[in-house]
């Protein structure tokens, strides 16, 4: 069963891989050549958080697995972390969520008989929830815009 995990697991960070490289091309004109192998670290990375999160016995998130991996990997005292660090930069932080979100609402968009036998009030918890959010993220960025001079 893990081995079967492990190969859908691959084959996802591969999809969000590829699609991550032609965002850093497109939103941030870093050729997808040098931003491999940064991409190949992040999914070696996430592939054995997620590995880890099922063979370690304690209930613990597969998302903090791969933080500690990360980190560790980058510390300045372990060996190639310069290297891994060099690669990693290639790779724009925007560019991977972008893959990561339309995903998610494609996700959420398959499901929306499930979300809505939730009941109306959490459609409009949910709705309020993404208008705030949407606006505060609005918010900041035209105050931050705004005080940098940009705007």
């Amino acid at each position: 069963m893990l081995l079967r995990n492990i190969q859908e697991w691959t084959l996802l960070l591969l999809i969000f891989g590829v699609a991550s490289l032609a965002a850093n091309w497109f939103g941030y004109d870093i050729m997808p050549i040098s931003a491999v192998p940064g991409m190949l670290v992040l999914i070696a990375v996430a592939l054995l958080g997620l590995i880890l999160q099922q063979i370690i016995p304690v209930h613990f998130p597969s998302v903090a697995y791969i933080a500690i991996i990360g980190v560790l990997i980058s510390m300045p005292w372990m060996p190639g972390s310069e290297k891994i660090v060099e690669w990693t930069s290639q790779v724009e932080l925007l560019a991977l969520t972008t893959p990561i979100l339309a995903y998610a609402g494609i996700v959420i968009g398959r499901s929306w008989t499930d979300f809505m036998k939730l009941g109306w009030k959490t459609i409009i918890v949910a709705s309020l929830v993404m208008i705030g959010t949407f606006l505060g993220s609005a918010l900041i960025a035209e105050l931050v815009l705004r005080l940098q001079g940009i705007i």
